[in-house]
């Protein structure tokens, strides 16, 4: 950051910001040098090598110092002050990093650049000793195409090699090496490689020792684990090992890999081979021997046989610590049964026992005990084993007397398995005190066996690889175990009890990891993984062999590491806790905690109680950064020391055997003004970087760090060593209160995780540029409000369920031992205070941590202007705190008061309203309130909760969820008292106050009760400055949840939804137990407006299901019910009835469904006109019903053709009708059922013979006739045929009785009673109120309209207003809006057009589509054309009746000649000029196009044998090309054409020429088909006219009147050659439904002229 960037006082302190102190190693002066020649500039981060040094500054420039061999310049190789590296300037570095020799910097955009000694290639360039400037390194990623340059984060040199983390977590390594953990053997390695033994893992950070590599590598989540193999790959022992206890066996898998990796040629090259197998590879021929030893000979499972050390692991087990006494022999023997060599074995455990007999010499059993195991293991494999079980006790119970109570405890906590304890030489990493042996083993003692059996392994191609991690995620680290019943047999009762309780401890204290908080803090479950030369055991595998690739150190699991330094040939990890663990080389004391070096990580012991936080080491010394009582971090100092001052070392070491205080001598305070920052080591000084503290800046910063470090290892000491424990303890009480705790357990563990992240972020914050603004607490305050909001609201749940009470029986013997850790921890130092008090307070002491965040915030806040950003955002942040602090502490007073209240309580009653989350308000006891109109010895107990009102009687009470529940001061009018009315969705009762103020507490109580309840965010403090204005009331109207238990409809009902003053009003969802259930809206409580109600037939396992309109409770309106039988009806409903206009569905599948019904239903039932298809029977019936039956007159047709239509009874033909067959046999008479005759009629044949009499019997199964046999003569005309065709219709219903219902419906929607009663504007409002309902449903569901369909709805929102007289232009207004309200379903009338399509489809297609039904078919067109006129001139008075004149508004056009001669245009025959109006030119248009398929098709039965004729003819005419047809039809020679204009060229017409003649009208014509009304045919028959004129007037040049004679032929020929299929459908459809008043006019005449021509082509012969 740019110093300008900072506000004006940051700015003036940076000045005294990163200040250099040096000091020379060893000499113990705790005075510090300035560094020579260095000016003022803020210094960021230092980096020393063996003899210079490099200095990074705020701006991101780098000088070097010291002696610098590398430079090209003589002059430049010793300078006396710090140089600038030029080949940087420009380039914003942002770390720095440098070996013994070498260095290394890497820019903001992640490039590195390294300079110096390169003799071993560390600086990445090959074949040059030296590199004299800083150059960029060159880092791409192989496995990208195309490749990426790596982006690089940090860097670390060791003496030979160089490693950076880059971006995406992954080590690249370069150098000379094992320590680079590269799988080759050529070194060096000048171009970066991956380190691809961690790739795929989070790497955190890396750090380098002279010549070892450490990595700090982020734990996998525990459903990441690869499958656990079962054998570890290096030495093949099982991985998962289970000792036989008395009554369980512990199952653990902590195996520990003894091998290391020789480096001869061919190992290492085996190890590149196969080094990547995947671990699923690795159950190889070895797994099968161990089966065939162990299990097949029924061993009793003791694989623990010689204290863990015969553990046969598999897999890629990361090897860890040592576990060294005569395991890998069984691996090695892959293919024999038994031992290959027992002698061998003896004698390496020889080895390692006398060792341990020397540093363990009165524990000898061990040693004994493990020597004769694994003889006898092989040979008595039959025998039971109870030598083994009885060894392997007697060591169990010896060794934990021995190793002591220290280590007992430890493994208690879950740290280490029972196994660790037994074979660790130097003991539990954990406990440094307990130490049953202090050096680790000779290299040479191991080498002999291992080397041997490493080559025999690589001989037979073993695939070795470490990459699995098999860790167990237990909160504190350790391993996994689990007890089982088991074998019995006599272990130490106290080590029984703890290995038993195991199981419930991991269970709980995993901490529940926030994934937010990883996200955005350093993570602290981490491993530590090392690799490189171990001679002096800086590995921490607890042994000293060199490792190829990184290997997990398995004793730092868990322990939470988060930062790591290397020295020369030592190793340091600090942990979150502020301790530090060191392993390594120990020669000078610089692991700070005793004179031996150590091969296993231990804690060093650097100042009794104060924490560490930050560390740093050098070649033979270490650094740490202390924290102080005053804040300000005291500089400790461990290693080689100067002989001069050291007297009072032991005489065989110059070191220091303890750290030693450097900086923080009171006395010699005032040369150091600062805060150190950051230090840094080299070989011969160490560097410290200091901060000046201006205005207590620096000093709070440092405050709040220690502070928060310290909170952490306080909380963690509670979570092990009170809640762990507690846990633990046997009987905690009922199921309920365990789950609590654990609750609180869990919550207390994530709030200790996220502080332990904070603490580690605030250590690296301080090592940073400390800008406030990028402080965690400050930026994601939320984290930290919400973690502690959630753990109070857990310990006051526990606290109100008497938590605390049910704990003191089992927890008493436990408290009692622990008082004093207890005082200690709670800092409760009064000897009186009750042990559950002191646990009391213990459980709450995190929320005080709030107070000091707001304390602390508010430091930093003076020190910035009060005008400031930073100023406004550290104050705001600080009150925040501070608010939730108070707000917490006002949670657990509440939880406190609600305690109290429930021990004072009758028992009964507490068990069942007694909820953790539940508090208490305020109770009617101590304020008085009571029922209204009770009775005189009624007790009546109002109490009031957080989340319900209970009003408590004697025996009973009753609970009232306050979500629902409305509350309102009674008016003073009513009668004076201080009453509240209370209402809940099935009460109503009023409570009296003795006093006002007692009336107007209990409102308010009770409001903001309400409210609280409602908001749901009682747990959370109003944070921001807005949400903390308090309600004055709650809302009447609000969403909530309830169950009804009295209302006898409603009663066990669940409604969730919304709510008014107590009922359900709005939309909501409301079921049954029995499986009902409504969802939609609401009105006062009962179903209304649209909603989908479900019911369960359990009979057919189905539902019914009904989605439609409702009112009052009712299905009323429209809607669609589906019945579980199958049946589906849409329609409308009245009172829970189909009532109205409605289609029914019959049959399993709707689309093959056996009946259907379309019609009027009255009361449930059919009634009126209706049409019903009987498909599996083939018929239809149109007709009238009554009670569900066919009663009165109807139509019956056929699928065989016949067609009946007459009266009907009872569903039967019953009184007079006529019977039509498909070949024109007419029955006209009397029927007594479905298809029978019976009684007077008139039968007559297809030829016009005709029987009259009495007739009885079915028809088509033979007839009995009494009767007259007529043959009369040959018609004289047309007018004698058969009477019966003229009559057809007659006893059919009429055309205008039909669909009543549907036409009643629309006019109810526009709020008539009857047709044409009622306001115009009234219905105007009823459409408008009918489009905007209906869109406002449609919103929810936007995919169901389309764009156009919704501008539509908005447009015809609008109400046409009509002003003046009338005119076409308002007509044409008229006809728009008509063609748009058709349009859309939502419009009355597009509804009522939408429905009286779908009827007529039903009646007219199918069955339906019978010849005999076209005369039918056109009346119902032209009664639907009468009514909709009706109900437009209502909606519009304003538009004349049916043919009225609209007078022109522009003049009439010039005459045009008429076609026929002698007569101007047609036109003015008319009486005046003008527009007719009339029902068919309005509204046709609209009807037509969706009626026309049904309508056609009858039209093409009933013309189909004149059409057949026509056509034939059609085809035969055709065939002649065009001259000669022109001759046969006798046109005028002088209207041929002679030639065509084809695309622009004249050609001539031939004798062969075929279909060229008159083309263009021949075209105009077949558009005929493509037209629907009649009004468009019309004009397409004209445009042909005018068509024919044109080509005729091309050819003559000259003007001319057509003679009918003359243009009949050339009309001829056109329809001819225009082959249109139907044309006599076309004609009778024009004929049928033209407007009348235009069969006069010129359209008229031309359609005349149309329907000649059809008429005459049929009966054209050709000669």
């Amino acid at each position: 950051m740019d110093a300008k960037k900072r506000s004006s006082i940051e700015a003036e302190g940076s000045k005294e910001r990163g200040l250099v102190h040096v000091w020379q190693a060893g000499s113990c002066s705790v005075t510090p040098e300035r560094l020579p020649g260095w000016g003022g500039k803020t210094v960021l981060q230092a980096a020393l090598g063996v003899k210079h040094g490099v200095l990074l500054t705020e701006d991101g420039e780098v000088y070097s110092f010291g002696t610098l061999p590398w430079r090209s310049e003589p002059a430049e190789v010793c300078p006396s002050s710090p140089i600038l590296e030029n080949a940087l300037v420009g380039q914003f570095v942002v770390t720095v990093a440098t070996g013994s020799f070498h260095n290394g910097a890497v820019t903001e955009s992640g490039v590195v650049y390294m300079w110096g000694e390169n003799s071993a290639g560390q600086c990445a360039i090959a074949n040059q000793q030296y590199v004299p400037e800083p150059n960029p390194v060159s880092i791409s990623d192989s496995e990208t195409s195309p490749l990426l340059a790596v982006r690089i984060l940090q860097l670390a040199c060791g003496e030979e090699h160089t490693l950076a983390l880059s971006i995406s977590r992954e080590i690249w390594a370069w150098g000379t090496g094992c320590q680079l953990g590269l799988i080759t053997t050529i070194f060096p390695v000048t171009k970066p490689q991956k380190v691809e033994h961690l790739a795929g893992r989070v790497v955190l950070q890396v750090a380098c020792g002279a010549f070892h590599s450490l990595a700090l590598v982020q734990c996998l989540p525990s459903q990441d684990l690869k499958p656990v193999p079962e054998r570890c790959n290096q030495c093949s022992q099982l991985l998962i090992t289970m000792t036989d206890k008395e009554d369980h066996v512990i199952i653990s898998d902590s195996h520990c890999c003894p091998l290391g990796v020789t480096l001869s040629e061919s190992q290492a090259e085996n190890q590149a081979n196969t080094a990547i197998s995947p671990s699923t590879e690795t159950v190889d021929s070895r797994g099968d021997v161990f089966e065939n030893t162990l299990v097949e000979n029924d061993l009793p499972i003791a694989t623990e046989l010689n204290v863990g050390n015969v553990q046969t692991t598999s897999g890629d087990a990361i090897s860890s610590q040592q576990d060294v006494m005569g395991t890998s022999e069984i691996s090695s023997a892959r293919n024999i049964p038994s031992y290959p060599d027992t002698q061998a074995v003896d004698e390496y455990v020889q080895k390692v026992s006398d060792r341990s007999i020397r540093e363990n010499s009165e524990n000898s059993e061990k040693p004994m005990a493990s020597q004769p195991l694994v003889k006898e293991a092989i040979p008595n494999l039959h025998s039971p084993p109870t030598t083994s079980t009885s060894a392997l006790n007697s060591l169990v119970v010896s060794c934990a007397s021995a190793v002591g109570v220290r280590v007992a405890a430890t493994y208690e906590a879950g740290a280490l398995s029972l196994k660790k304890v037994m074979n660790f030489y130097s003991t539990a990493p954990c406990e440094p005190g307990a130490q049953a042996g202090s050096s680790s083993i000779g290299p040479e003692g191991l080498k002999d066996s291992r080397e041997e059996q490493v080559k025999q392994e690589s001989m037979q191609g073993k695939k070795s690889s470490s990459l699995v991690d098999i860790r167990e995620e237990e909160s504190e680290g350790g391993s996994r175990r689990l007890s089982l019943p088991g074998l019995l047999s006599q272990v130490s009762p106290r080590l029984l009890r703890k290995a038993a309780r195991v199981k419930t401890r991991t269970v709980v204290l995993t901490p529940t990891y926030s994934g937010e908080a990883d996200a955005l803090l350093p993570s602290l479950r981490t491993e530590v993984w090392t690799w490189g030369k171990g001679k002096e055991g800086q590995l921490g595998h607890g042994d000293v062999l060199p490792r190829l690739q990184p290997l997990c150190v398995k004793c730092l699991d868990g322990k939470e590491v988060i930062h790591l330094e290397a020295g020369g040939y030592h190793s340091l990890a600090l942990t979150a806790k502020s301790q530090v663990y060191s392993w390594g080389s120990n020669t000078f004391g610089q692991l700070g905690h005793s004179d031996f070096p150590t091969t296993v990580p231990r804690l060093a012991k650097v100042n009794g109680k104060n924490g560490v936080w930050s560390v740093a080491a050098g070649q033979d010394y270490s650094l740490f950064l202390v924290d102080t009582e005053d804040f300000q971090p005291g500089l400790y100092y461990s290693g080689r020391q100067d002989p001069t001052e050291g007297d009072n070392l032991p005489e065989n070491h110059s070191g220091t055997k303890t750290p030693v205080l450097l900086s923080c001598s009171k006395v010699n305070r005032n040369w150091i003004l600062g805060y150190i920052s950051r230090v840094t080591a080299g070989k011969d000084s160490y560097l410290a970087l200091v901060d000046k503290n201006i205005m207590g800046y620096i000093a709070s910063l440092h405050e709040l760090a220690t502070t928060e470090r310290r909170f952490y290892s306080k909380l963690s000491d509670i979570k092990s060593q009170i809640l762990r424990p507690l846990l633990s303890l046997e009987n905690l009480g009922t199921a309920s209160t365990v789950q609590l705790l654990q609750e609180v357990a869990s919550r207390f563990s994530k709030l200790c995780y996220l502080i332990g992240q904070h603490g580690a972020s605030l250590s690296s914050f301080l090592q940073g540029i400390k800008e406030a603004r990028s402080l965690v607490i400050l930026k994601h305050a939320s984290l930290f409000l919400d973690s502690y909001t959630e753990y109070c609201t857990s310990i006051t749940n526990f606290l109100v369920m008497g938590g605390f009470q049910l704990l003191a029986k089992p927890a008493i013997d436990f408290l009692n031992k622990n008082q004093e850790l207890l005082q200690d921890l709670s800092e409760v130092n009064d000897e009186n205070t009750q042990l559950m008090e002191i646990l009391n307070t213990l459980f709450f002491l995190p929320i005080r941590q709030l107070h000091n965040y707001a304390k602390v915030l508010l430091k930093l806040a003076t020190c910035f202007e009060v005008t400031s950003p930073e100023y406004q955002k550290l104050q705001d942040s600080s009150s925040c705190y501070e608010s939730l602090a108070v707000h917490l502490g006002r949670k657990r007073k509440e939880a406190e008061y609600t305690l109290g209240f429930w021990k004072t309580f009758p028992g009964k009653m507490t068990d069942s309203l007694r909820k953790p989350e539940r508090r208490l308000l305020c109770e009617s006891s101590n304020r008085a309130l009571s029922l209204q109109h009770a009775g005189r010895f009624s007790v009546n107990w109002f109490i009031l909760f957080n989340d319900a009102l209970v009003h408590a009687q004697f025996s009973t009470h009753h609970v009232f969820p306050l979500a629902t529940l409305w509350a309102e001061p009674l008016s003073e009018e009513a009668g004076g008292v201080n009453g509240l009315k209370i209402t809940t969705p099935e009460e109503q009762f009023t409570l009296i106050s003795s006093t006002p103020q007692e009336k107007t507490k209990w409102l308010r109580a009770v409001s903001q009760a309400v409210d609280q309840a409602l908001r749901g965010t009682s747990d959370l403090p109003p944070y921001s400055s807005g949400s903390s204005i308090q309600r004055q009331e709650p809302p009447i109207s609000r969403s909530a949840k309830y169950t009804f238990y009295k209302d006898a409809r409603l009663k066990d009902a669940t409604y969730d939804g919304r709510w008014l003053s107590g009922k359900p009003h709005g939309r909501g969802v409301l079921k049954w137990p029995d499986g009902k259930m409504y969802s939609g809206m609401f009105r006062n409580g009962l179903e209304d407006g649209y909603g989908e109600y479900r019911i369960p037939n359990k009979a057919l396992n189905k539902e019914d299901h009904y989605v439609g309109h409702w009112k009052e409770g009712k299905m009323c309106g429209q809607g669609v019910f589906s019945y579980a039988s199958g049946e589906v009806f849409e329609g409308c409903f009245q009172d829970n009835m189909r009532h109205g206009h409605g289609l029914l569905r019959s049959g399993k599948l709707t689309s093959s469904s056996p009946s259907m019904f379309i019609g009027q239903w009255v009361m449930d039932k059919k009634a009126g006109y209706g049409v019903f298809d009987d498909i599996t029977r083939g018929e239809k019936y149109m007709g009238m019903w009554q009670d569900d039956v066919c009663q009165g007159n109807g139509v019956v047709v056929t699928q065989f053709g016949l067609y009946y239509e007459g009266n009907f009874h009872l569903n039967k033909m019953m009184g007079n009708g006529v019977l039509l067959s498909e070949d024109d046999t007419i029955y006209e008479g009397e029927f007594s059922d479905d298809w029978t005759l019976n009684g007077k009629g008139t039968l007559t044949m297809p030829n016009g013979d005709y029987i009259e009499g009495y007739f009885s019997g079915e028809w088509g199964s033979g007839i009995k006739i009494t009767g007259t046999y007529f043959k009369p003569s040959l018609y004289e005309s047309d007018k004698d045929r058969p009477k019966v065709f003229r009559k057809l219709g007659n006893l059919a219903v009429p055309a205008d009785e039909k669909w009543k219902a549907v036409f009643d419906e629309c006019w109810r929607q526009l709020g008539c009673e009857n047709p044409g009663q009622g306001d115009v504007w009234k219905a105007w409002d009823n459409i408008a109120v009918a489009l905007t309902t209906s869109r406002r449903q449609h919103r929810d569901s936007p995919e169901i309209l389309s764009r156009s369909q919704t501008q539509t709805l908005e447009s015809l929102e609008f109400i046409p207003q009509h002003v003046g007289a009338f005119s076409v232009e308002k007509y044409d207004d008229i006809k728009k809006y008509l063609i748009k309200a058709c349009d859309t379903p939502l419009h009355p009338l597009g509804r009522l057009v939408e429905t009286l399509v779908a009827v007529y489809r039903m009646t007219y297609v199918g069955v339906g589509a019978n010849r005999r039904l076209l005369q039918e078919a056109v009346k119902e067109i032209k009664s639907y054309l009468k009514r909709l006129f009706q109900l437009v001139r209502f909606l519009f008075p304003e538009l004349p009746e049916e043919g009225s004149t609209i007078p022109l508004s522009a003049p009439l056009p010039t005459e045009r000649k008429s076609f026929c001669t002698g007569r101007s245009d047609s036109r003015s025959e008319s009486p005046e000029p003008g527009y007719v109006v009339t029902s068919s030119g309005l509204l046709l248009p609209v009807l037509l196009p969706r009626l026309y398929p049904p309508l056609f098709m009858l039209y093409a039965l009933d013309n189909d044998r004149e059409e057949d004729i026509y056509w034939e003819c059609v085809l035969r005419l055709n065939k002649q090309p065009d001259v000669a047809l022109l001759g046969f039809l006798g046109v005028q020679r002088k209207f041929w054409p002679v030639s065509l204009s084809i695309l622009g060229e004249s050609k001539k017409i031939l004798p062969t020429t075929k279909d060229a003649c008159f083309a263009s009208a021949i075209e105009c014509l077949q558009q005929i088909s493509t037209t629907f009304t009649p009004s468009d045919k019309l004009k397409v028959i004209q445009q042909t006219f005018e068509e024919i004129s044109q080509s005729v007037l091309a050819s003559l040049q000259e003007d001319f009147l057509w003679s009918m004679d003359d243009l009949f032929p050339v009309f001829l020929y056109v329809v001819l050659r225009a082959r249109i299929r139907n044309l006599g459908s076309e004609v009778h459809l024009i004929e049928d439904l033209m407007d009348p008043y235009l069969q006069h006019g010129e359209q008229g005449i031309m359609f005349t002229t149309l329907k000649a021509c059809y008429y005459q082509i049929q009966r054209e012969k050709l000669n």
